[in-house]
């Protein structure tokens, strides 16, 4: 790891099975002890509805990581760490409902491709309020790579239902 560049990361954290708000705080704490990954800043907790899904609603964040891992490293970090917590990925049914869901929304200042493994920023994180929202509380001046602005994506999503239940204290949950 040492002599690798310090990049900023910015992961979707979801959940809407069980007791999502400890298995996010979980999710993060896991995250934290990642060698080569630090957990900068945590957004607030928000219920949102289910966009492109059923189930119930899902409770969501948005974590800015520092890390010296690659992109491909830090999402094999997170899919190990959603494996641990307990999710599963059912055959055939696409956004079925999950104890936990990490996302790499942004990496560094650009983007990455290697498809269809990872590409960020995530495909459609700019039509996500559940993203939007708790990103521009962590990074407010976040910018998503071939688009522009975060911020000025959100007038456009504000129709999707979103409540922020407040801060989350991660480290004590």
């Amino acid at each position: 790891m040492a002599g690798m560049q310090q990049q900023s990361a910015w992961i979707g954290l979801g959940a809407n099975l069980g007791d999502a708000r400890r298995c996010l705080a979980e999710a993060l704490r896991c995250i934290d002890a990642v060698p080569g990954v630090r957990v900068a800043a945590v957004s607030s907790l928000y219920r949102t509805e289910p966009i492109d899904a059923e189930g119930p609603d899902f409770t969501n964040a948005v974590a800015r990581v520092e890390t010296e891992l690659s992109p491909l490293g830090l999402l094999s970090a997170l899919q190990e760490i959603e494996l641990r917590l307990g999710r599963v990925r059912p055959v055939g049914i696409h956004n079925a409902p999950r104890t936990i869901d990490l996302d790499i929304e942004l990496f560094g200042n650009g983007p990455v491709s290697d498809p269809p493994r990872l590409v960020v920023p995530h495909p459609r994180m700019h039509e996500r309020r559940f993203v939007l929202e708790p990103l521009l509380e962590v990074s407010p001046d976040a910018r998503i790579p071939g688009k522009g602005a975060a911020a000025d994506f959100l007038p456009g999503v504000l129709s999707q239902r979103l409540e922020r239940i407040g801060p989350f204290d991660w480290r004590n949950s």
